[in-house]
């Protein structure tokens, strides 16, 4: 846990829109989960500009719920772990590794930060993340059971288990869709990310967090990634492309023409103020 001062819940539940009682219970974890998503954008527009965001939880709050701008996965999941702590939930950090497209699972580094959620009253614990973006992420937290499929805000997902050649156990997350292959891929089932429930810690992730942010073979630093979430439509700016994912399913693609569409486009669709002098197109 980083200890950076009094945490403002009032003001981060403003921030996502969260109107419910307060209160260590499942279905707040829900609500603020999916709250937190639909409220505040992922971006990496510090890291287009070869610079690692500050995790320290009076810069995320400057930023993310005070500022007109979004964050990546450790901006977005330490300022929520901080949340769920601050409402009594226990919450320990966890390391993954993002398989989409991988042949295995060794391939990949573990650049993703995910939570473990202990609910009081609840039997076990839950897989919570607000900081992945893709259109395979989580939307509400599942329980940390293997092999059952669970359905959260019209996205399907479950948990595997896969061998591998380490001590601990090895879990994947799959989201339901159209595409096969890539590691631990059944059919449409199509694997998101890894990772054991091995407890990482704030400096681990600082470590990360600077390789992702300033590294030029980082695909965050080689081109702007934007995406945003509601009950309608999911958005994603990738580089130049804007891809609109609607809830029937219906996808529409256009390709973004210079600076000063792409800055607009931020500001009306994503709410993102971009920092002065920052090339978005490249």
């Amino acid at each position: 846990m980083v200890h950076t001062g009094k945490f403002d819940l009032d003001g981060y539940l403003q921030r996502i829109g969260w109107e419910g009682e307060p209160r260590a219970d499942l279905r707040t974890l829900r609500g603020v989960h999916l709250a937190h998503l639909r409220g505040i954008p992922f971006e990496n527009l510090d890291a287009l500009r070869r610079r690692a965001p500050s995790l320290e939880l009076g810069d995320l709050a400057a930023k993310l719920v005070n500022g007109p701008r979004g964050g990546y996965c450790y901006e977005h999941n330490t300022l929520f772990a901080a949340a769920l702590e601050a409402l009594g939930f226990g919450v320990t950090r966890l390391a993954a590794r993002v398989v989409v497209g991988a042949d295995r699972v060794e391939s990949r580094p573990r650049t993703h930060m995910a939570l473990l959620v202990e609910v009081p009253g609840r039997p076990g614990p839950y897989l919570a993340d607000v900081g992945f973006g893709a259109i395979g992420a989580l939307l509400e937290p599942v329980p940390l059971v293997a092999g059952t499929e669970f359905e959260g805000a019209g996205r399907r997902h479950r948990l595997v288990t896969v061998e591998h050649p380490g001590p601990l156990e090895l879990w994947v997350l799959q989201a339901y869709g159209e595409e096969k292959g890539g590691v631990a891929s059944d059919g449409p089932w199509q694997a998101q990310y890894a990772f054991t429930l091995e407890p990482f810690e704030h400096a681990d992730f600082e470590v990360v967090n600077w390789h992702i942010g300033t590294n030029p073979r980082s695909p965050f630093t080689q081109r702007l990634y934007v995406q945003s979430v509601s009950a309608q439509r999911h958005l994603l700016l990738n580089g130049r492309v804007l891809t609109e994912t609607r809830a029937d399913g219906a996808v529409r693609e256009r390709e973004l023409t210079d600076e000063d569409e792409a800055r607009r486009l931020l500001e009306e669709e994503f709410g993102i103020v971009a920092p002065e002098g920052t090339v978005l197109l490249g």
